[in-house]
């Protein structure tokens, strides 16, 4: 297991390596940049001061010349500062990168607690009236616009009924500390994560039934039922187990959206995460801020396949690293 982990680890740098310099060319080669956007619209602006401009922001060498010096810095741990934000881009990633843990990580959990169950349930009522009733809400969330479901809700509970707040994070005015502060957030956050939950946990529903379907059917199965083993053993310990592989591979590769925040749902309800930060970036041409955000978004990809691939060991003992 440890020679394993050292080789992923070492595959993995090579990877970030790759990763960064297409993203950082990518970035680039987008129409515009920073120093166009903020000039634009002021005729006193001429070229040679826009030039002088790019020459102090960097933006005047060329891609592979740039990235080079990118990446050197990045290896120290700098990944520059934020033009937009005028601040060292690891401290806009981390003072953002909670907030959207905070929306994302509950939405998650609780995506976790109702799919899995429904999808189980789903899967030994095969062809009932539960079975297509859970399979119906599950491709209703999937077909569900992520900023329409939102504008509804808004539309509805903050507008109509008044009973949530229409957007942000606190109630503006109020001096709130501790714990008032921190039931505050979480009334303002119940909109948002409920549109996280909805849309999202059609996929891990639908996935955890058919995993479960095919293994109902299998040999071991059927023994184990005919031995006159309880229901309740045969799905727990036999057949709910052999489908947790599939499931830790996909909760695996969710963990960059934990922290990568949701552009379309925080700027919906005003939510200052990294997602509508990096969507601020975008528009801006902030191209420290976004190779930072980037590789972010890529560590964790990689992490999060590492533990899947380590957690296959814990769920399934027939697993073994060699």
């Amino acid at each position: 297991m440890k020679q394993y982990i050292i080789r992923r680890i070492l595959i993995s740098i090579f990877v970030l390596f790759g990763v960064s310099f297409l993203l950082y060319a990518i970035i680039r080669m987008m129409p515009g940049d920073f120093i166009s956007q903020v000039t634009s619209g002021n005729p006193q602006i001429t070229e040679e001061m826009k030039e002088n401009l790019r020459a102090l922001y960097g933006l005047d060498k060329g891609i592979i010349e740039g990235y080079f010096s990118w990446a050197k810095d990045a290896i120290r741990g700098d990944l520059g500062t934020s033009f937009v934000y005028k601040q060292p881009v690891t401290q806009v990633i981390g003072d953002r990168m909670w907030v959207s843990f905070a929306l994302a990580g509950t939405a998650f959990v609780l995506q976790l607690l109702i799919a899995i169950p429904l999808g189980v349930l789903a899967a030994t009522k095969q062809y009932s009236k539960t079975d297509y009733t859970i399979v119906a809400v599950a491709l209703a969330g999937i077909s569900l616009p992520s900023f329409f479901f939102a504008a509804v809700l808004k539309r509805i509970f903050a507008v109509e009924l008044g009973w949530f707040p229409l957007q942000g994070m606190v109630t503006a005015r109020a001096d709130l500390e501790g714990m008032a502060l921190f039931l505050d957030m979480a009334w303002h956050f119940v909109l948002p994560v409920t549109v996280f939950v909805v849309t999202s946990i059609g996929g891990l529903l639908r996935y955890t039934r058919t995993n479960m379907l095919e293994v109902l059917n299998a040999d071991y199965v059927r023994t184990a039922r005919a031995k006159g083993v309880s229901e309740g053993k045969v799905i727990g310990r036999h057949a709910f187990r052999n489908t947790l592989i599939p499931i830790v591979t996909m909760v695996g590769g969710s963990l960059p959206s934990l922290f990568a925040g949701a552009i379309i749902t925080e700027g919906i309800f005003s939510i200052d995460g990294l997602g509508q930060t990096a969507l601020n970036a975008i528009h801006n041409g902030d191209i420290p801020f976004l190779m930072g955000y980037n590789m972010f978004i890529a560590i964790l990809t990689l992490l999060g396949t590492l533990i899947a691939d380590i957690l296959y060991a814990v769920v399934d003992p027939r697993v073994r690293y060699n």
